[in-house]
């Protein structure tokens, strides 16, 4: 969390309002999963596995630019399935997701 953080606070406003704008649409994504792991993930969000990195995923917010993309992983609150988010920021950082 303590990556995802710091690479929060290097982002710029265009980037944060793109964020902002995509989030909703991760979410419902998230929650459909959670509730059925058959369900797809919206195209335009481009969500798929990071390679070589077992049980992270991908997540592009921007493909026209800026690069906006974030790692995160599913865990278990309470029981719950969850998201918890990793690195956030452009393409570099899928090299340490």
């Amino acid at each position: 969390m303590a990556s995802f953080l710091a690479d929060r606070r290097r982002l710029g406003r265009e980037e944060l309002e793109i964020i902002r704008a995509r989030l909703p649409d991760f979410v419902a994504a998230a929650d459909r999963y959670a509730a059925d792991p058959s369900s797809k993930w919206p195209e335009s969000l481009r969500v798929k596995d990071v390679e070589n990195a077992p049980g992270i995923l991908e997540v592009t917010f921007s493909f026209a630019g800026p690069d906006i993309r974030a790692t995160s992983e599913w865990i278990r609150i309470d029981g719950q399935l969850a998201i918890r988010w990793r690195r956030i920021g452009g393409h570099r950082i899928v090299r340490n997701p």
